[in-house]
């Protein structure tokens, strides 16, 4: 089997994640949940890992760092938590529904919502922001990498014009935690939603939301905290405020390991090996008749994501095939993001995404899988 849906899952992980969980089964129980010896070993995962992330991602302090059980969860967190009816919200097409099905709630609740438009290789116009201003603008929400055509939006120049207009920055690190730099200070992020279980090697159900200094999220649920139990209210500290409820300790753990690699490697490297394997893919492909590609494959930084169709062939069935005929594993479909596809004019992509532990030889293999399919 060869495994090209990184963007979807790391399938493909580190040993050593899979050590760190069968140990945390051994010796972890929950954080804040006693004083014994397996509830202080939780607790000290899970301190770890937020200091992992608070370091990946420039944040300097740790305790913002708040778990959950991936980038929806926390959307679904910061967006509801920091936008009220009668605020305009700004977002733009390359977005997962995990981001537009939120704002579609807050439109219903009250809100306004501008979506900027991408053209047909699934690109902004950085002007559209300016325009697309008012005096209520609240927030720019919005992805780092499309999961379709693993498009980059430059997170820099979106940054200083939410400083320059004083709004709040909410991005989807989805895509890219773990495999792009990313500095929420230098980069003027207001709160980073990201998962665990795709760049940064992690099991699903581990992710989580990181707060900057003078940003405050409504608890998107309330309920058992470990400290203050005698209080009517949940606390309002830090990261207990956005952590309701028992943490995935043994997910965490494990995230924790993947973190511990990405570390040891440096984001750098995984993304230039993770792009060279695409732009090797791409080039294979791209002389095949009849193969579309999709996106803006002449930027100089994308994430490891070709979509490509078969002219007049059905997505699913050329992912079928890829699967039945050369054990290859892509993902076929809409990829949660109506808007990209609107932009593309498409109803559906095959979507090819590389991770740090492909090799040539397995590209190669599906290079010559999608031209055999192309011409037969």
């Amino acid at each position: 089997m060869i495994y090209f849906d990184a963007a979807a899952t790391s399938f493909l992980k580190p040993d050593t994640v899979r050590e760190a969980m069968d140990h945390a089964f051994d010796t972890v129980s929950s954080v804040g949940r006693g004083a014994h010896p397996p509830a202080l070993a939780a607790g000290r995962t899970v301190l770890r890992c937020r200091e992992q992330i608070a370091a990946l991602f420039g944040l300097s302090d740790p305790s913002r760092v708040c778990f959950m059980h991936n980038a929806t969860e926390a959307l679904n967190t910061a967006i509801f938590g920091l936008l009220d009816p009668g605020d305009h919200i700004i977002t733009t097409a390359l977005e997962h529904n995990s981001v537009l099905r939120p704002l579609y709630c807050m439109e219903e609740a009250g809100a306004e919502l501008t979506v900027l438009p991408a053209d047909e290789k699934g690109r902004i116009v950085y002007a559209d922001l300016e325009a697309a201003l008012k005096p209520n603008t609240r927030a720019v929400v919005c992805t780092h990498a499309s999961n379709v055509t693993g498009n980059v939006l430059d997170l820099q120049r979106i940054g200083a014009f939410c400083r320059k207009h004083e709004l709040l920055f909410v991005v989807d690190a989805a895509q890219s935690a773990g495999t792009l730099e990313i500095d929420m200070h230098k980069q003027g992020i207001s709160v980073l939603c990201f998962t665990g279980h795709k760049g940064l090697f992690g099991p699903q159900g581990t992710g989580g939301i990181c707060v900057s200094e003078g940003v405050f999220v409504r608890p998107l649920k309330v309920g058992g905290s470990g400290i203050h139990s005698f209080d009517r209210y949940h606390p309002y500290q830090y990261p207990e405020a956005l952590e309701a409820g028992t943490l995935n300790v043994l997910g965490l753990a494990g995230l924790s390991a993947g973190l511990e690699f990405i570390q040891k490697i440096g984001v750098s490297t995984i993304h230039a090996r993770e792009d060279k394997l695409a732009r090797r893919f791409y080039a294979g492909i791209a002389s095949c008749p009849n193969v579309l590609v999709y996106g803006d494959l002449d930027a100089p930084l994308r994430t490891a994501t070709i979509s490509m169709n078969l002219a007049g062939e059905d997505a699913g069935a050329v992912a079928d095939a890829l699967a039945q005929d050369y054990g290859i594993c892509t993902r076929a479909g809409a990829h949660c993001a109506p808007r990209m596809h609107d932009a593309l004019g498409t109803d559906g992509l095959v979507r090819f995404s590389f991770s740090y532990f492909n090799t040539e030889e397995e590209v190669d293999t599906a290079i010559r899988a999608v031209c055999e399919l192309a011409g037969g």
